[in-house]
């Protein structure tokens, strides 16, 4: 990763623009530290003059803009790219006549980690056009075209003026997933001006939203999500066709409910744009908009005092218990299990996942969660079921990753609802309370629960409404929340102990194991995890959640049932937690010479052939070949090299496990060479990553001493031994 300046990215301070008498920047001040940082504002705000300004295309009158401590003002377009400002205007600006093709062959640098290959795997549609003009492009290939051009200079800062305007949906997801991880990698700093404000609040943690000509504030991304009024009030955001989600109507005044009012009341939600408009659209007629209008009747009963729509999720300092799920079908149960969660002292909220746009009385409704879909609302209230429900789903974890202050969550739901809630209780850290009454809870659940500590109670009948049953269960579980919550509330106070070292164990290679916990268990709290496939993902999910202070990556075996079809399979992010986070890494090939499958009869007939050896009547192991460790070893070297922490990966000579020795049934030494042979040729080996030979077996004493040795020089080092490792 490359080390950002200690100068800002960005830095704007009272700038001043004019065209002529008309006075389009009026003072802007703007800071960009790094990463990404988005812009919002309406039409004829100054945000394109904002960009033009910066890229040196229009005189500035006054003020300052300091690019990495270096001043911008004065200097020409030319200078400033060449000092590493990149530069996606609005409106695209192609050749006509030059092919996709031609277009990045003749901006590409020879260096930077944005090349030509990267550009068509980022985008396949340039690939699958690139012998065309640009002339020849829909709006939306153009877009990209524009984005991959100055992505090919490999700048240091990147200014990006309306990227998703004109991209399909798709396309406006990649680009938003790649806008985010250039500022995890922290190469490239980003300025997006976006009028996608589902795109701008997602990509960024601070939006600034810009009104006639001035910075008016920087406002945190979840609350301007989730602040309708205050998107309308500067921004202009309303209604569309495409979101139908009402707005909450007002509460009756003390007159109307004693006339009695408060048995319901009626409000006509009015849509300004019945027709998405363009900008060619002329305004919609009067009557027009009125035939379009919906009645809207709402009684009061699901909106109880003090449950007034929220902007933050709790106050500072305070934890709060979530009760979420789709109120439209699952009202009666979710709110009886809020009510006694509140009746023990507990503050809670209640988290609308409905899809079909009804007011709920949530303190946090559903149009709210569903601005945090990548297209906004329209990601989510698209009129056909199935696409609501993934839309909703995608929503609810975008937004749940954002938020703080979350002591807890629980959902009541059928199978649709939990595979609904369940990412996004996937998505909270290890520790956090996380419960589901479900109807599928007493089966395989696997695919809900995932690596998280999600608790899964059978509902035992259906969730369709309060009974005898229902209501007992949905109490159990209310109760075991805030019993959970209160508990976790007091063990606060206690020392943390010992850091957290996570290591990774198969029982082939239980002894190397056993000996590194023997050494290090009197400084450090070793969590060893089972490799089977569910066991490294609950590893990197502590890793991801800052759970451990370290890992020891022994046994990697998953990989091989990922690989060859095995009952055991990592998934193509083994290892990403590690990537992500940047932490030291100590790594092995244990157990890479086994492939995991049931009963001898379960195993694919392509492999008949094969040298297996029964674990147990339920578990067969297949030898993995020279030419299957080769190809383990690239898929695993390609991955060591994303690495930009410490990393030291050790080679066992003697053997991987404990079935890969002399006299044993797995004894392969041209697998293992074939397996060292690739991950040598495959790593980038430097100074902080290095693959390290043994001439021991992974379960000798001498093996297990070097990986604490090395684990110890990674995290700290210089400590004097312990007595035991004296002793030894």
């Amino acid at each position: 990763m490359v080390e950002r300046s200690r100068f800002p990215a960005l830095e704007i301070r009272g700038l001043n623009v004019f065209y002529g008498a008309s006075h389009a920047l009026q003072g802007v001040d703007l800071k960009l530290e790094g990463g990404v940082l988005s812009v919002v504002g309406r039409n004829g705000m100054g945000k394109t003059t904002l960009c033009q300004a910066i890229m040196g295309m229009v005189p500035v009158a006054s003020g300052s803009i300091n690019f990495a401590g270096q001043s911008l003002v004065g200097k020409t377009p030319a200078e400033i790219a060449r000092m590493g400002v990149g530069y996606v205007p609005q409106g695209r600006r192609l050749w006509r006549s030059l092919s996709v093709d031609e277009h990045l062959q003749m901006v590409a640098t020879k260096s930077g980690a944005w090349s030509i290959e990267r550009i068509y795997s980022t985008f396949p549609r340039l690939a699958e056009r690139k012998s065309n003009g640009g002339a020849q492009l829909s709006g939306g290939e153009q877009q990209m075209l524009a984005i991959s051009r100055a992505l090919l200079s490999n700048p240091k800062l990147l200014i990006m003026d309306e990227p998703t305007e004109g991209l399909a949906p798709v396309i406006v997801a990649q680009v938003e997933e790649m806008l985010v991880r250039l500022s995890e990698e922290g190469d490239m700093e980003v300025l997006v001006i976006e009028q996608n404000i589902g795109v701008a609040c997602g990509i960024s943690d601070n939006v600034a939203i810009m009104v006639n000509g001035r910075i008016n504030r920087i406002a945190p991304a979840a609350e301007l999500a989730a602040d309708r009024e205050l998107q309308q009030r500067l921004l202009g955001v309303g209604r569309h066709s495409h979101d139908e989600t009402p707005e909450a109507p007002a509460m009756p005044s003390a007159e109307e409910t004693t006339n009695g009012a408060s048995a319901g009341h009626s409000v006509k939600i009015y849509m300004s744009n019945p027709v998405s408009p363009t900008r060619w659209s002329q305004p919609t007629p009067v009557a027009q908009l009125e035939r379009s209008a919906r009645v809207v009747t709402t009684g009061l009963a699901s909106v109880t005092s003090g449950q007034a729509e929220i902007r933050q999720l709790a106050s500072p300092g305070e934890n709060v218990v979530l009760v979420a799920g789709t109120l439209d079908t699952k009202g009666d149960e979710l709110r009886f299990m809020r009510d006694q969660i509140r009746a023990a002292g507990i503050p809670v909220r209640l988290v609308d996942l409905s899809t079909s746009g009804a007011h709920s009385g949530a303190e946090i409704p559903a149009h709210q969660i569903a601005a945090f879909h990548p297209r906004g609302s329209a990601g989510v209230f698209t009129g056909d079921r199935g696409q609501s429900v993934a839309g909703m789903t995608l929503a609810f974890s975008r937004w749940i990753e954002r938020q703080k202050g979350i002591g807890g969550i629980i959902s009541a739901a059928g199978s649709g609802g939990t595979a609904m809630v369940a990412p996004a209780m996937r998505a909270l850290p290890i520790g956090v309370p996380k419960l589901i009454v479900s109807t599928v809870a007493s089966g395989e659940v696997s695919k809900y629960v995932g690596p998280a500590d999600i608790t899964m109670m059978h509902s035992v009948a259906d969730v369709q409404g309060l009974n005898s049953i229902t209501e007992e269960v949905l109490s159990n579980a209310a109760q075991a929340m805030v019993g959970m919550v209160k508990a976790r509330r007091g063990s606060r106070a206690k020392a943390s102990g010992k850091p957290a070292v996570g290591l990774t164990m198969f029982g082939v290679t239980t002894p190397s194991v056993q000996q590194i916990v023997g050494l290090l268990e009197d400084t450090y709290d070793c969590l060893v995890f089972h490799a089977t496939g569910i066991g490294g993902q609950s590893m990197e999910k502590l890793i991801d959640s800052g759970k451990v202070a370290g890992v020891i990556d022994i046994t990697t075996t998953e990989i091989c049932d990922m690989m060859m079809g095995g009952v055991f399979p990592a998934t193509e992010d083994r290892f990403g937690a590690v990537i992500r986070t940047r932490m030291p890494y100590i790594g092995s090939v244990g157990a890479l010479d086994m492939v995991n499958f049931a009963a001898p009869e379960a195993v694919p007939e392509k492999y008949n052939s094969r040298t297996f050896y029964p674990h147990n009547p339920q578990v067969t192991l297949m030898r993995t070949t020279p030419e299957e460790c080769a190809a383990i070893g690239r898929w695993i070297g390609e991955r060591l090299n994303q690495m930009e922490g410490q990393v030291r990966f050790f080679l066992p000579e003697g053997g991987v496990s404990a079935l890969d020795a002399p006299g044993q049934a797995f004894h392969d030494p041209a697998a293992r060479k074939a397996l060292y042979s690739a991950l040598e040729a495959t790593v980038r080996q430097t100074s902080n990553r290095q693959l390290i030979r043994l001439p021991n077996h992974i379960n000798d004493p001498e093996f297990a001493a070097a990986v604490v040795a090395a684990f110890r020089a990674l995290h700290g080092g210089g400590r004097p031994a312990s007595k035991r490792e004296a002793q030894r």
